[in-house]
Formats: structure tokens, sequence, C-alpha cells
């Protein structure tokens, strides 16, 4: 159980949560990839190549080399895709893709925290446009994620603007920490993935979710936490008046503002940084 209402006095505080087998146990934006199809976004050939991706992220046995290429493939697939088209598959399927595949586990932890007085921080390397949403289904109070270049026509240009990846994500976390207060030593962050070692090594109170074999590694030799979350359930099946405690309306962190979907299709793609502007304070 996590630690009692942390009292008015005490620096602000936050838990950190990757989401991608993490918070639900897919990923996040290769989970649409039906919906894009129907709605005429790609054929049906990327969706039978989108599935294939959703295996290989699932099994875990993507090396350095094919993640790159299919980052690449990604990408280059959303050209031209009309975000205002993109954010509406998005919110006319959530409930019915994101909300049977949340884990338990990890709601139950997001009410802990807000109980005690954290807040919610929902960090993925998915475009915003995903995973925004979703952190407003869980109750999150702010968003990271990675944005694609958006045209004058509305549509994305396939280029990546901000990368929310690897030491990406706890230069993010550290600068949420300048501007929000956070005394990160008393913070708590959990991933799946040894790419997020940098985040988790920026809090005090780091875990290992469902870890991959590196992070496995990593959190053995460091004394972390590793936690197994298996039991995805909707959020009104596991409790059925469930609601979350009113929180302002989600905000995203300044640097990642409105953000691309098909940004999230370059997840663990590669451990090289694409170029963002920072985080300001």
């Amino acid at each position: 159980m996590l630690s009692v209402v942390e009292n008015c006095f005490s620096p602000r505080t936050a838990a950190f949560f990757d989401l991608d087998k993490t918070v639900i146990a897919k990923s996040s934006t290769l989970t649409f990839s039906k919906s894009f199809y129907q709605g005429g976004l790609i054929n049906r050939r990327a969706v039978l190549r989108t599935a294939y991706t959703q295996f290989v992220f699932l099994a875990g046995g993507a090396d350095h080399e094919q993640m790159e290429k299919m980052r690449a493939y990604l990408s280059a697939l959303c050209k031209g895709w009309n975000v205002q088209q993109v954010k509406e598959i998005v919110a006319e399927t959530l409930h019915d893709l994101i909300d049977p595949i949340i884990y338990d586990e990890a709601a139950t932890l997001i009410e802990e925290h807000h109980t005690a007085g954290r807040d919610v921080v929902i960090v993925s390397t998915s475009g915003a446009e995903v995973v925004e949403p979703i952190g407003e289904l869980l109750g999150a109070d702010r968003v990271v994620a990675t944005r694609m270049v958006v045209g004058d026509n509305g549509c994305f240009t396939g280029e990546i603007e901000y990368y929310a990846y690897g030491p990406t994500k706890a230069e993010a976390v550290r600068a949420l920490a300048v501007s929000e207060g956070y005394d990160l030593s008393r913070c708590y962050a959990y991933s799946d993935s040894a790419t997020d070692v940098p985040m988790l090594e920026a809090v005090g109170h780091p875990h290992a979710v469902n870890p991959d074999r590196a992070l496995r590694r990593e959190a053995t030799l460091r004394e972390w936490p590793i936690l197994v979350f298996n039991r995805p359930v909707r959020l009104k099946q596991r409790l059925p008046d469930f609601s979350m405690p009113p929180r302002p309306a989600l905000v995203a962190a300044a640097a990642v503002g409105a953000a691309a979907i098909t940004a999230g299709l370059v997840w663990y793609a590669s451990r090289r940084r694409t170029a963002g502007s920072a985080l300001p304070g």
C-alpha cells in the first residue's frame, strides 16, 4: 500500500507512468489500426503489418534494427493523415478499444496515488492524440507524449517534432519537477522497458512493471520493486460505481502540446533521440 496522504506542507509529488504494457496490455496506437482501416486511413495490407508489429511488441522479440525499420515505415505511413479525422476516430472508439485492456492493478495504483495527494502523469512514446484521451479516461493530471509535425493543411507531414523516448522522457520528468514543484526524491515511476531506465532513475521510487529481460536484470541489480500486472478489466467492471476524484482538466506538458497520433507508431523504435524543443518551465 502507498503511504498516507501527504500533508499540505510537504513538497508536491507525482507518479509517472509509462503507458503501453504498463497501464494497458497492448500498444495504445496499434490497437486503433482496425479503426484507421475502417476510416480509410490505411489499407488492408497496412492492417496486417500493424498486427504483426503488435505481436512483436507484445512478444518483446524485436531487436534495435527491426524496430528502427518499423519506425521508419510507420512514420511514413501517417504522412497525409488528416489530424481532425484521426481525433474523431480515437474519440469514437476509445472506450471500446482501450477500456477493456486497462490493467486492474494499474488503475488501482492510480487511484491510490491520487488518494495520497500525488499527481498522475502519463509519459509515453505514443502520440498525444492517442495518449491524451487515454490519460483523461484514467483520470491522469498530465500527459507527456510524442508529437508529429502538422502541416498548414491540417495533415501530418510524417516528420517527428518531439520524440518522447528514452532519455527524453527523463528530461520531461525533470522539467515538470521544476515547473510543478515536484520533489523527485519522493516521486514514483513505473515502466516495463529498459529504455525507460533514465526516467526510473530520475525518481526516488522506481518500479519495473511486467519488465522486459533487460529491465528485469537492471531492476534486480538495483533492488527496484518488480510488479506483475496481468488482469486487464473494464473500469466499470472492476468497480461498478467507479469515478475518479475531481481533477483539473487534463493538461498536456508544455513542450508536448497538441501531438499527432501516429507519433505513437514510433514507440520503442530506436535509441536515437530526435531533436525536439526543450520542455519549458
